[in-house]
């Protein structure tokens, strides 16, 4: 039976450009605009009992070639569950190698989050009575800007996610905290319910999620480089949710991410801005620091350099939040790794464990709100 490699379908990406025999060289399809490649989601045929030789061969001049030492692939035959194939990264090529016992086998960067799965999620919370839906704006190609709204307390947080679309793990988190937030037999979500209003976007980026692109928009727009100053020609899905956050202002915000290099979870966060404050910073700290104590999947060694004072990226949804509004932000991060930590040398860092972080991190939310409702 012939080999056969396909990714036109949603979120997929590749081009086969050889096959001899059970190897296979690829190439990773550059997003919209040509500046960003990584991301990648596949499905291989007819090579049932074959040992599989997949080379991807232009990971050297990649977004982040960094991210490919210590990667390992997810690989799934029936796209439920994701485990780690057998991966080496050498001169510019990340080789995948694995003998399927089945006649289709799907490979991806990270376990996929469709649109198809994105549109079953808001119908599912839509249906709700504690749930209340909107459309705050539609994309480039036309798709919705999505928001979920559960709770009715005095404290606005605001939720987003997948303005890169690639870091598919980003709305996996999205679906834990949503779950756990109508989850009406967890006190601590009863109690975030009637104590803080939350608006939870799940996806900002729905072409670049459907095109399989990793950090761009139809466009070919990176959106956290577009906070500062969103146009309706470059980026309506920013502009469109930035416009809701006027109207809602948020006292706690998390912009959900991935990161390629790092083998860990942790935060990134303002401490750069010009109006920065002794108390933003402080509740900050408190929220990484509880997160820390609570969750083994979360740590606060490892991170990005942080600004100089006077000198972040205001173009950033995090640093654009805490100077426009005064409150508390954060970008979290997750990796492609592993949490290396609590490695798991059969799933990696899994759709599973960043649903779970999400409950962790509402329960850390919880826990500093006494300090946040003191205005």
């Amino acid at each position: 039976m012939t080999i056969t490699v396909h990714s036109a379908f949603d979120a997929g990406n590749i081009r086969l450009v050889k096959s001899d025999g059970a190897t296979l060289d690829l190439e990773i399809v550059d997003d919209a605009g040509g500046e960003f490649r990584q991301w990648f989601y596949y499905r291989v045929s007819g090579a049932r009992g074959q040992a599989l030789n997949m080379r991807i061969t232009n990971c050297g001049d990649s977004a982040y070639p960094l991210g490919w030492p210590g990667y390992q692939a997810r690989i799934s035959t029936d796209r439920e569950s994701w485990t780690l194939a057998d991966t080496s990264y050498a001169d510019g090529v990340l080789t995948i190698s694995v003998t399927p016992d089945t006649d289709i086998l799907w490979v991806a960067y990270f376990a996929p989050y469709s649109m198809e799965r994105h549109h079953d999620l808001i119908a599912t919370m839509a249906e709700l009575d504690e749930v209340t839906h909107r459309t705050l704006g539609t994309s480039l190609d036309g798709q919705p800007i999505d928001c979920l709204t559960v709770g009715e307390g005095p404290l606005t947080v605001w939720l987003y996610a997948r303005q890169h679309p690639g870091e598919s793990m980003a709305e996996w988190w999205m679906e834990g905290a949503l779950e756990k937030l109508v989850d009406y037999d967890d006190p601590v979500a009863r109690a975030l319910r009637a104590r803080c209003t939350f608006h939870i976007v799940p996806n900002m980026n729905p072409d670049g999620s459907r095109r399989g692109h990793l950090r761009t928009n139809a466009a070919g727009i990176n959106l956290n480089r577009e906070w500062h100053a969103p146009s309706a020609e470059r980026s309506p899905e920013v502009l469109c949710v930035r416009n809701a956050m006027d109207e809602a202002k948020p006292v706690f915000a998390m912009d959900i991410h991935g990161d390629e290099a790092i083998a860990a979870n942790f935060l990134a966060g303002f401490e750069g801005i010009p109006s920065v404050t002794d108390r933003q910073q402080e509740l900050y700290h408190l929220f990484a620091n509880t997160l820390e104590r609570i969750c083994p999947d979360f740590q606060t060694q490892e991170g990005y350099e942080l600004s100089r004072p006077g000198q972040a990226n205001m173009s950033m949804s995090t640093t654009q939040l805490a100077e426009r509004y005064g409150c508390v932000s954060m970008t979290l991060e997750m990796p492609f790794k592993d949490h290396q930590p609590m490695a798991d040398p059969v799933y990696g860092w899994s759709a599973e464990r960043s649903k779970a972080l999400a409950s962790y991190c509402l329960d850390a939310l919880h826990q500093i709100l006494p300090e946040l409702e003191v205005r």
